[in-house]
Parts: C-alpha cells; sequence; structure tokens
C-alpha cells in the first residue's frame, strides 16, 4: 500500500520545500497538498493519511486550536508542526497536545527530513528546548468536547448566547449550560477567565519567508 502524506500549509514555496524533505524520508510517499484547514480535513476524510505536516497558522485557522481537533478526531494519525514560531513554549504545547514533532520553518532541509525520519520510525521530534514540562491549563482545555470548543469560540469571538445558538443551530438553554459546563472544566468563574486561559492556544508567530525553507 503506498503511504499518503498531507502537506497543509499556505505558503506553496513552503508546501515544495516540505514536499521535497517528504520525498526524501518516504520515497513512493503520495503527497496531498492542502493551503487550509479545511482542504487538509477534505483530504483525509478521502482516503486517511499515513502522516499529516500541518502549519498552525492558514487562513482558516491560527493557533494549537486546529491540532486540538485534528487529534480529536484522528488520535492515531502522527501530525508533525511545521511553524514560523520558534518559542520553546510553542513546541511544548504542541507536544502536550499529542503531535508527533514540531519542526521550525527556519529549519534546514536536513533537519526537516531528520525530524521527519523521526516521525517515520514511530518516534517523536522535538527542538530541544521545546522539552518543557505539562501546562495545567492546557489540559483542561483539551478535556472539552467538540461542542465545548466550539463555544468556547464563539465566547471569544465576543459574541452573545443567542449569537453562538443561532450559529451552532441549538437552543440558548443548551449554550447556557454549556457554558457552566466549561467554566467549571477550566477552573474558573467568569468568561472573562475563560477567555485569558484559552489564549494559551494562540501562537504569535510572523509570516515565514518560504524561501528560507
Amino acid at each position: 500500500m503506498v503511504s499518503r502524506t498531507v502537506i497543509a500549509d499556505d505558503h506553496p514555496l513552503f508546501r515544495s520545500a516540505l514536499a521535497h524533505a517528504v520525498g526524501r524520508v518516504w520515497p513512493a510517499a503520495t503527497i496531498i497538498e492542502a493551503s487550509s484547514a479545511a482542504e487538509a480535513r477534505a483530504a483525509l476524510a478521502n482516503g486517511g493519511a499515513e502522516t499529516l505536516l500541518l502549519d498552525l497558522h492558514m487562513a482558516d485557522s491560527s493557533g494549537l486550536s486546529v491540532l486540538m481537533d485534528l487529534r480529536q478526531d484522528y488520535p492515531a494519525l502522527p501530525i508533525v508542526i511545521v511553524s514560523a514560531s520558534e518559542d520553546a513554549r510553542v513546541a511544548a504545547a504542541a507536544a502536550q497536545l499529542g503531535a508527533a514533532g514540531f519542526i521550525p520553518k527556519s529549519a534546514s532541509l536536513d533537519a526537516m527530513r531528520e525530524g521527519l525520519a523521526a516521525v517515520r520510525d514511530g518516534d517523536v521530534w522535538f527542538p530541544q528546548d521545546g522539552a518543557a514540562g505539562a501546562d495545567d491549563d492546557l489540559a483542561r482545555i483539551a478535556s472539552l468536547t467538540p461542542a465545548q470548543r466550539r463555544i468556547l469560540s464563539g465566547i471569544r469571538q465576543g459574541l452573545l448566547n443567542k449569537q453562538i445558538a443561532y450559529e451552532l443551530a441549538i437552543s440558548e438553554a443548551t449554550v447556557k449550560a454549556h457554558i457552566t459546563a466549561i467554566l467549571r472544566k477550566l477552573g474558573v468563574g467568569s468568561r472573562t477567565q475563560a477567555v485569558l486561559l484559552a489564549a494559551k492556544l494562540d501562537v504569535d508567530q510572523p509570516v515565514a519567508d518560504p524561501a528560507r525553507a
């Protein structure tokens, strides 16, 4: 069976660089390129994949929420984060949320191949300074159900309960019940505190120059 690798990144030149690295590690791999999280999901739904290389910042995704959602839906899929951020805390958070690897976009092609080869062999690969201890806040966020995470996303956007109910096609009473559960799971007492805690999923990263890959 020919392996399939999905590369999700909104920079075409960087996708090409990753495809080159993948080709050196999995010479027979079929490479599926995606420029958004939605395209990556469609590729995974249409035949699956053995590996996903995932940029955290695309048109329809920003931060670690996309990793958490994909990890929920595809628990056995090795997901390698490729990121313009070189913050050790981001790499550590990605590891805690279930990523199999973390490759900075500034890494050389040799380093990319090294990381991908480790994942291919069933290992994990993270920068040496990205091995910080577990973050209890992230663990609490990860304990939320998909529905609760969607509602938390609405809260972070500043939506009212009735607006969240409309967006998700559920009743306002259901939204209120979910919010009560969210605050309890996160160990906070208000929507504002929940928003501040959920900000740990954000990744403040500049747009990388694909030519550096």
